[in-house]
């Protein structure tokens, strides 16, 4: 099972297995707890209507003994009108009928109380003739015979007529189960009047109908206990509680198990992310998770590798990067340096085209050095956009007559489209130059000599596009998506020799986006590339 472990920096540590099992173990704690109160409440609140009910019952003999003497007496004349009498008088009957039970069953007891009954013996004729018997008897055998007849008397005289009844017997000692019952039983009429037992009170009664004849004539009631005092209710209690140890132990092993099986089900994936990671930290993007799992874990294995994706791709851009930017500061470094020790060798004069030719190098390392500035700064998010309300077509109309001259220099026909309806975007003037500028000056550098250009406009869905189109040589479909790359440049058949940096439309894209516009790239209808500005129109 997991452990607890400290790290170097005497930090407690606390392993997924071990938080798996204190919460599996609280769980099934807090439910076994629950379910232990719950149990308890139902029994304090509802053992003492069962209780009630198991009594009522119990008193079922008492019920068919009273309807049958009701029956009897045709009426409730047989219940005593003291209102003393009428208290005691169902515990009696209770006790009594207890007392018939028990001899019934062991006569012991209960023959006893019997010979109170022989006053009631005069009534009955058979005490004389035993007295006669002694002048009759001479010394005769055959008088003895005939004297045999009176031995009947003694079996007539232990039955008890059926009217008279039997005396009171002693209640049972307090706190018996028979002595709380005849505290809390009540007989009542049809019509839900006290006639004995104990009156009715604020306790709430469950009562029995007695029926006589199919119809109802009155109630058996028995009192619900003000509280839960029955013995049943606390013995069932102690014996829950008794119980409770032996489900906390099975919980603590269960949760032991289940954080057993939770903790391998888990760790083993996320242990492979861990190592995964440290293997990114130490700079070894090729590494790979293996996704064999459908739930979360597998779903972040497949981001893991996608991360690990990009983070090779961006590695391997940032060195492309640097070497592509210091093949770029080289060539007009090495161009000036070879023109500087021409000129210190006395093999050259520093006239005015050497002069030149060594400046435009400078005007191109400098632009150079001003593109890479302008992309350092878009990666970061501070590059400076000074937006306001901009007549975006207007803007390119002034671009492409600043570059007619050079297009007819080079032999191309530059063309413009109608006026969109409106061309008012929120933007930078000075950064839609020279995107502008930019995308001119790649269509001037790779159109083929007496190809044409196409700048228009078209203003809808809320959006203003503006497109630049130019005739062949095309672009591969494999290179279009990496048009926008740094340093990146298509094959020859696009490239001249005064072909640049491969910077312009990296960074055209950065400055289009910062202004919350999409510069796209795809095959122009003329034969060539089409490079589409898109920006949110603002209201005319």
């Amino acid at each position: 099972m997991a452990c607890l472990h400290f790290s170097s920096g005497s930090a407690l540590k606390i392993s997924i297995g071990l938080r798996l099992f204190l919460s599996v173990l609280l769980a099934i704690l807090a439910v076994t707890a629950s379910a232990v109160w719950l149990l308890r409440q139902t029994v304090l609140e509802g053992f003492g209507d069962y209780a009630v009910q198991i009594e009522l019952d119990r008193l079922e003999g008492l019920s068919n003994d009273l309807a049958r003497r009701y029956a009897d007496a045709g009426g409730w004349r047989f219940v005593p009108r003291r209102d003393t009498a009428r208290r005691a008088w169902l515990g009696e009957e209770l006790a009594r009928r207890q007392a018939l039970r028990t001899g019934a069953l062991a006569p012991v007891a209960p023959a006893l109380p019997a010979a109170p009954a022989a006053p009631a013996a005069p009534a009955l004729p058979a005490a004389p003739a035993a007295h006669v018997s002694p002048p009759s008897a001479p010394p005769s055998a055959s008088a003895a015979a005939v004297q045999s007849p009176p031995s009947p008397p003694p079996a007539v005289a232990p039955p008890a007529p059926p009217g008279v009844p039997l005396p009171p017997l002693p209640p049972p000692a307090p706190g018996m189960q028979g002595a709380s019952l005849q505290e809390r039983v009540t007989l009542l009429d049809a019509g839900g009047a006290w006639l004995a037992g104990r009156p009715p009170g604020a306790l709430p009664l469950v009562r029995r109908a007695i029926l006589a004849d199919g119809r109802t004539v009155g109630y058996l009631a028995v009192a619900r206990s003000s509280g839960p005092t029955d013995a049943l209710a606390y013995a069932f209690l102690e014996g829950l509680s008794a119980s409770l140890w032996p489900i906390v132990g099975a919980g603590v092993l269960l949760s032991a198990l289940a954080a057993s099986l939770l903790a391998v089900h888990f760790r083993r994936p996320i242990g492979r992310l861990a190592l995964g990671a440290q293997a990114l930290a130490d700079g070894r993007f090729d590494t790979r998770l293996p996704v064999e799992r459908s739930d979360e874990l597998g779903e972040l294995a497949h981001h893991f590798n996608l991360l690990a994706a990009r983070l090779d791709d961006a590695e391997r851009s940032r060195r492309q990067w640097v070497a592509d930017t210091s093949h770029e500061l080289r060539t007009p470094l090495a161009v000036l340096r070879a023109q500087l020790e021409a000129i210190q060798d006395g093999v050259r004069q520093a006239d005015p085209d050497h002069i030149a030719a060594m400046l435009r190098q400078v005007l191109a390392l400098n632009r150079l050095i001003d593109e890479l500035y302008a992309l350092a700064r878009a990666d970061v998010g501070a590059l400076e956009c000074k937006q306001e309300r901009v007549d975006l077509w207007a803007l390119a109309g002034e671009e492409a007559a600043a570059f007619t001259s050079r297009f007819e220099a080079a032999g191309l026909t530059l063309e413009l489209g109608p006026a969109p309806a409106n061309a008012y975007v929120l933007a930078d003037a000075d950064r839609m130059r020279q995107v502008l500028r930019n995308l001119l000056e790649n269509s001037l550098r790779y159109t083929t000599a007496g190809g044409r250009v196409l700048l228009s406009a078209q203003a809808g869905g809320g959006r203003l596009l503006i497109a630049i189109d130019d005739s062949a040589p095309g672009v591969p479909g494999d290179a279009l998506a990496r048009l926008g790359e740094r340093f990146y440049r298509v094959d020859a058949s696009r490239s001249r020799a005064g072909g640049g940096a491969g910077l312009g439309l990296a960074l055209c894209r950065r400055l289009v986006e910062a202004q919350g516009g999409t510069l796209a790239f795809a095959h122009s209808p003329l034969g060539g590339l089409r490079v589409a500005v898109a920006m949110p129109l603002e209201a005319a």
